[in-house]
């Protein structure tokens, strides 16, 4: 239960890192985001944001699982 910890605030220091970087970069509002404007209402669904972050996370996930 040692390695816990450990993983725990490895994890938070992404989360910390990924948090201040998107305030300088603009991620949201990708091509494939899908966006519907009607007249008094406006549904978002960052449909290509999603799937990037997934990917960048389950890289970062794959190296931290290969050299731990």
């Amino acid at each position: 239960m040692t390695g816990l910890p450990k993983l725990v605030m490895i994890i938070g220091a992404i989360i910390l890192v990924i948090g201040f970087l998107m305030q300088f970069i603009k991620i949201g509002r990708l091509p494939g985001d899908i966006i519907i404007k009607k007249e008094n209402a406006t549904f978002y669904f960052p449909l290509m944001t999603s799937i990037l972050i997934s990917v960048i996370l389950s890289v970062v996930f794959y190296f931290i699982g290969r050299f731990k």
